[in-house]
């Protein structure tokens, strides 16, 4: 099959097909998306070789669960071992264990074919279409943040970033507080949330420190020090913004304002796929380009464009 294969230098490959172990299933691949985590993986974060990809929908070709063959599927990216401490305390997404789709130990998604346990699967509804469908991993981690903290209708919240992540968390969290204001550095980008009736502000506007909760999604190291300027005291930090690079941090300031600092990744798929089912996050037009498999070396360098939101890969 082909595959996009990162191992020092990015190439379209071809490899064979994987062969799914116990109680895995076979999917081919339909689409998937470019995210922030697979260009920092060429830049070195998790020191990752192998197939990128992680966000994706596909079809089941063989499963051991008959019920599964021919469905429409998304599936979760940590694959675990349900015996470590971690998996035993229901802390599955921590397993010692895990191999991570595309990301650490695990070839990923942007391939004609790949292989996850069937317990990592959820079907799509029928109304999802594919290149909506391929944005549930991503929008289950912003969902992740309501799991981790409960968001006050009348909280005021600060989404740092105005990518695909930032997007997603915005249009979540709006959902559970409308005093939300998303900040970010390109007037088009927040333009799509202003659209939806979300609340933008260009970083370089002036803007209110004191708020309850901080999301730090941009993508950059710098990120983490904004926030802190922006919380309250006791207030709450939520990263989400993962890079390669070294995070410079002064410690005073969290420390004399109690400010807490929570990180977040992976989360839940049925309220992403309930939000994409109802329309209540709007993906679409967070879609700029889409590319044939064949021609992922060039989607991905568009990918690093700062003039593009979401590509995607069709295969």
């Amino acid at each position: 099959m082909k595959a996009l294969v990162f191992d020092e230098k990015l190439r379209i490959e071809d490899i064979p097909m994987p062969v799914p172990g116990p109680g895995e299933a076979l999917v081919k691949v339909l689409a998937a998306g470019i995210c922030n985590t697979d260009v920092e993986i060429k830049r070195g974060y998790m020191g990752f070789r192998g197939v990128l990809g992680h966000e994706f929908v596909g079809m089941v070709e063989h499963a051991p669960n008959e019920f599964l063959m021919g469905k429409r599927v998304v599936g979760e990216i940590n694959c675990v071992c349900h015996a470590c401490d971690w998996c035993r305390m229901e802390m599955p997404h921590h397993c010692s264990n895990r191999t991570v789709l595309g990301i650490a130990g695990r070839n990923g998604a942007f391939a004609e074919y790949v292989a996850l346990p069937e317990e990592n699967l959820h079907l799509v509804p029928g109304n999802i279409r594919d290149d909506v469908a391929v944005f549930t991993e991503p929008l289950a981690a912003a969902f992740r943040i309501t799991e981790q903290i409960l968001v006050e209708p009348d909280d005021r919240v600060i989404v740092l970033g105005d990518g695909k992540l930032g997007q997603l968390t915005a249009q979540a969290l709006h959902l559970s507080s409308r005093n939300l204001v998303c900040v970010g550095r390109h007037a088009w980008k927040l333009e799509l949330l202003s659209k939806l009736g979300i609340a933008t502000t260009l970083d370089t506007d002036p803007l209110d420190s004191g708020a309850d909760v901080v999301v730090e999604a941009t993508g950059r190291a710098e990120g983490l020090a904004r926030a802190l300027e922006l919380v309250r005291p006791e207030g709450t930090i939520v990263l989400k913004t993962t890079v390669a690079g070294i995070t410079p941090l002064r410690l005073a300031a969290p420390v004399i304002n109690e400010v807490r600092i929570l990180g977040s990744r992976c989360g839940p798929f049925r309220p992403a796929l309930e939000a994409l089912g109802l329309g209540t996050v709007e993906v679409r037009p967070m879609i700029s380009e889409s590319y044939e498999l064949g021609d992922g070396v060039q989607a991905m360098a568009r990918a690093e464009d700062p003039g593009v939101m979401k590509v995607l890969l069709h295969m």
